[in-house]
């Protein structure tokens, strides 16, 4: 019996007792899910799996974990294997602009219909459970039902927090797992130094499977663990990939490198783009050295065509208003290299909301040489930070602000201010604002 057939089986047993829902149902139930917070641990995501028959093993995955840059790096792995031939699943956190945006087949984002049919399965086995799943534990599930049924031939899952603990980490023998890098972030629960964090990144480190570490420095920990379990153990190798220097690394229209003699660029714009797309290229040859074919065009091709939401993203262009997520410091401090790049020493707007985890008094240390004026919003998270509050971090060092409790007011304000001064806006902060604040756009 196949894993899928086992699924459907579920659903027949269950439906008597379950009323099977629609798109619109299936939405609700998930806001009620969400109400059961983060709960991390393996053991109610395992049940699901068990009783959904595993798909999560039927497809072969690449797992991601790390602190910045899982979701470029996802993406741009995705269009360079879509490129390639290979059908690819692909699945990210959090959705900016609806609940199927989590999930993509050959990087397009999957229809309601397909979210749909897929919580038909799923749900009938949530209600079965005791102790029922969280919200990431049920689209986590989703997604591993929805790569087997689509039958896709390689499948990138992103960690949602952590590693050891995170719901995606029931795969048991991954094609490959790759910590993107380690830095200092959601510290309340995953510890506050970077060996406690890196503890919590190398859970996702299975016998004798390769492991990629696309940071500057490895922990101690992340080689002990990769030892211990007989894990092939792979570090950032820049022999074939260089910058455009002395050309600037990118600029609005993009990033360029140099990969074995010859010029890629890449459609998304960052100086951690860069970064990102060296760790792309690294494991892209081990892939390869596995028997994968990924020749040189598709690289090109799917480099060149990779799209990604919500990191330095062009949204209008008169005036100029960009969006990027940036939050913990060392994404800050990559937006401001990157401004660097691509306004030199011109002065920006800044609409700024977060979470209140985040390490947010640093932000203007990082980002007084590009501003004169900072508005601040809460976004609408129960876990944001007050507007008051982050504006005050920013005037207690001599920074105006503005703070606002509405964004729409938010946005309409920056937005008025930016035209009225022939200034580029930046949006940043939280990835959950992302969405209220294109509706908030669209409206002006």
């Amino acid at each position: 019996m196949t894993n899928i057939a086992l699924g459907d089986i579920i659903t027949k047993i269950f439906v008597k007792e379950v009323h099977i829902m629609n798109y619109n149902e299936y939405i609700e139930y998930l806001k009620k899910s969400s109400g059961r917070g983060i709960c991390l641990g393996l053991e109610r995501i395992s049940e699901l799996m068990e009783k959904l028959g595993n798909p999560q093993n039927k497809t072969k995955i690449i797992h991601v974990a790390g602190t910045n840059g899982k979701g470029s790096f996802c993406a741009m792995l995705s269009a360079i294997l879509k490129s390639a031939g290979y059908k690819t699943g692909n699945f990210s956190s959090p959705a900016l602009t609806g609940i199927t945006d989590n999930f993509r087949i050959d990087c397009e984002e999957i229809t309601e219909k397909d979210f749909t049919e897929i919580m038909d399965i799923v749900y009938p086995a949530c209600e079965s459970m005791t102790d029922k799943p969280t919200e990431f534990e049920i689209l986590t599930a989703v997604a591993f039902e929805l790569f087997a049924r689509k039958q896709c031939d390689i499948a990138i899952v992103e960690c949602g927090m952590g590693g050891d603990t995170d719901s995606t980490n029931v795969i048991a023998s991954p094609l490959l797992s790759v910590i993107t890098n380690i830095q200092k972030d959601h510290t309340a629960i995953l510890g506050k130094t970077i060996d406690e964090i890196a503890t919590h990144k190398a859970g996702i480190i299975k016998p004798e499977r390769p492991v990629f570490f696309g940071g500057a420095d490895i922990p101690e920990i992340i080689e002990k663990i990769a030892h211990e379990k007989n894990s092939p153990l792979f570090t950032v190798d820049y022999s074939d990939i260089k910058s455009c220097y002395p050309a600037p690394v990118c600029s609005l229209d993009g990033t360029s490198l140099m990969y074995k003699g010859m010029k890629i660029n890449l459609s998304l714009i960052g100086i951690h783009q860069f970064e990102n797309a060296v760790n792309v290229l690294n494991c892209i040859e081990i892939l390869k050295n596995q028997g994968f074919n990924i020749p040189y065009k598709a690289i090109k091709s799917g480099l060149a065509s990779v799209k990604w939401r919500g990191r330095f993203e062009i949204l209008r262009k008169n005036p100029l208003v960009i969006f990027d997520g940036a939050h913990n410091p060392d994404g800050v401090q990559n937006l401001s290299y990157t401004i660097e790049q691509c306004f030199d020493r011109k002065k920006l707007v800044f609409l700024i909301g977060v979470m209140a985890d985040k390490d947010y008094n640093c932000y203007a240390d990082i980002l007084r040489e590009h501003t004169n004026l900072v508005f601040t919003v809460t976004p609408d998270n129960p876990r944001s930070l007050d507007c008051q509050t982050l504006a005050g971090s920013f005037s207690a060092k001599g920074i105006p602000a503005c703070a606002f409790h509405d964004l729409e007011e938010c946005v309409k304000s920056a937005y008025s201010y930016a035209k009225e001064k022939n200034l580029p806006l930046i949006a940043m902060g939280s990835l959950y604002m992302y969405k209220d604040f294109i509706n908030a756009l669209d409206k002006i």
